[in-house]
């Protein structure tokens, strides 16, 4: 669980550096998918676990 509260963190810091800078707007659409993905991927092992 820990990693996965690492990896969201991450996307989040890397989606709003993606954001103040203009250029690096693509780090920000990628951070963001990768966001979603591993939130829908803890959530699908969090219940595979009960």
């Amino acid at each position: 669980m820990g990693l996965i509260i690492g990896l969201l963190l991450l996307w989040l810091v890397l989606a709003v550096l993606g954001f103040a800078i203009k250029s690096l707007f693509w780090l920000a659409i990628v951070a963001l998918v990768l966001f979603v993905a591993t939130g829908v991927f803890g959530a699908i092992r969090r219940r595979a676990a009960r």
